[in-house]
Order: C-alpha cells, then structure tokens, then sequence
C-alpha cells in the first residue's frame, strides 16, 4: 500500500474587500505556480469568504501561517520559500 501523501493547505481569502485589493490576481498566481511546480498533488488549495482582517488584506494561509498585505510580488517570493523548503522524508 503506497504512503499517503502529506498535503498542505493554502487558503485565499475571498471575501470581497481582499479580492478586490489583490487576490482575484493572487489566485490565478497561487494555481500557475503549482501547475508549473508539480505541486497540485500535495497541496490543498482553497478559498474561503471572509477571514475578518480585512483591513490587512489581502490575505492568504500557507500551512498555518497567516500572510497579510500580500502584493503580486510578495505572493511569488512566499511561495517559492514554500517550494524550497525542506521535505520530511
């Protein structure tokens, strides 16, 4: 029996203050970069309505961390962090 793949989560807030600021952008971003990574499978990618930090928007959850403000360009350096870390074996 194969070992189960670990997942893990990336949440996109969706809630209409952080879509407009930026995620709308941030999801297309979020979805190439794991087509072009082979990351599909061992992400679990989802969006939910209102994270209530709207005022920080917008905002993403990588793996348990919260990321506020996150721009285009933050968004691609936080997830090629996410990319080069190290994996449990």
């Amino acid at each position: 029996m194969p070992a189960e793949v670990e997942h893990v989560e990336i949440v996109i807030c969706l809630g209409s203050s952080c879509f407009a600021r930026g995620n709308s952008q941030n999801l297309a971003i979020i979805e190439e970069f794991l087509a072009s990574h082979n990351m599909k499978a061992s992400v679990r990618f989802s969006g939910k309505l209102c994270q209530d930090d709207c005022k920080l928007g917008p905002n993403l959850t990588i793996a348990g961390e919260t990321y506020h403000e996150v721009t285009a360009a933050k968004l691609r350096d936080i997830l090629q962090q996410f990319a080069n870390r190290p994996r449990e074996a």
